[in-house]
């Protein structure tokens, strides 16, 4: 039996009313695909991936056969099938809703290198197909929602990087790193990020002026300044949005010239910091 891709696997058994299955791709996680679908009747056949499965359940129940036995998930579930794991899929139930990542075995190797900090031989393996971890369902599900929006590169990089090491580490038995003190490489990656706040920046990059591996550095900068460094970035942006507002710059203006998406992704992260609206803060400072 071949691998197939999972929108050929959708394909195979049309949607019914009420359902719907969204495919997109996160190209620069080796040609990752990825799956928000909500399913009532929806069955699929017998296949095989070339790749892994991972995601979580949100809604509703989930049944499948693989392994030799038939698997249930519900809200607060992981899912692992592993690249060939023969399997299909239906709803338990009234249906189910459910987001779902297809990783290369390239990608999981490297995470679990990055995490380990030792070579990995073989494929990880994750000895149960559904496990009961609502804080990795939730990782999974940031993850899979930022890739989805096409925004915020380092909040989708940092998210899945940390989504998948979590899985590695309490589902697959990958044994992390002991973690040291990293004080040069970290102010290194924060004066990049001051340099250049409104530039969408990988994380590939700040771990490459950080000389350590993402899953790394998302560690070490967390140790040494209490946050990661997405979060680190958008306190920037703030702070540089403030300086604007003081000079009487509009809040649009303001969140296109400081690396925001838009106002409304503005507004939200300043009022988290500041406790009020960039509007309400121009008004009071410029008046």
């Amino acid at each position: 039996m071949d691998g197939i891709t999972q929108a050929e696997a959708v394909a195979a058994t049309p949607l019914a009313a009420g359902e719907r299955a969204r495919f997109f791709m996160a190209g620069r996680f080796d040609g990752l695909e990825c799956l928000a679908a909500t399913f009532r009747t929806h069955r699929y056949a017998l296949h095989i991936h070339d790749t892994y499965v991972v995601g979580g359940i949100l809604a509703g129940c989930e049944t499948w056969n693989v392994r030799g036995s038939r698997r249930y998930a519900t809200p607060g579930d992981l899912v692992f099938n592993h690249p060939h794991d023969v399997h299909d899929g239906e709803a338990y139930g009234g249906g189910y809703c459910y987001r779902m990542t297809y990783p290369s075995v390239v990608l999981l190797q490297g995470i679990a290198m990055e995490v380990s900090g030792v070579p990995v031989v073989g494929t990880p393996w994750f000895p149960e197909p559904v496990v009961h971890d609502p804080h990795g369902v939730a990782l999974i599900s940031a993850a899979h929602s930022m890739l989805e929006e096409e925004g915020a590169t380092l909040a989708a990089d940092e998210l899945l990087s940390r989504a998948y090491a979590h899985c590695l580490v309490r589902h697959a038995r990958i044994v992390p790193a002991p973690l040291g003190r990293e004080r040069g490489p970290v102010a290194r990656v924060k004066t990049l990020l001051e340099q250049r706040h409104a530039e969408d920046l990988p994380l590939s990059l700040l771990a490459a002026e950080a000389g350590l591996s993402p899953y790394h550095l998302i560690r070490a900068f967390r140790r040494e300044t209490g946050l990661t460094p997405h979060a680190w970035l958008i306190n920037l942006r703030v702070e540089a949005a403030k300086i604007r507002l003081r000079r009487g710059e509009t809040p649009v203006v303001v969140a296109s010239a400081t690396g925001f998406c838009d106002q409304a992704h503005l507004t939200r992260a300043f009022k988290a910091r500041i406790g009020v609206t960039p509007g309400a803060y121009r008004t009071a400072v410029v008046a």
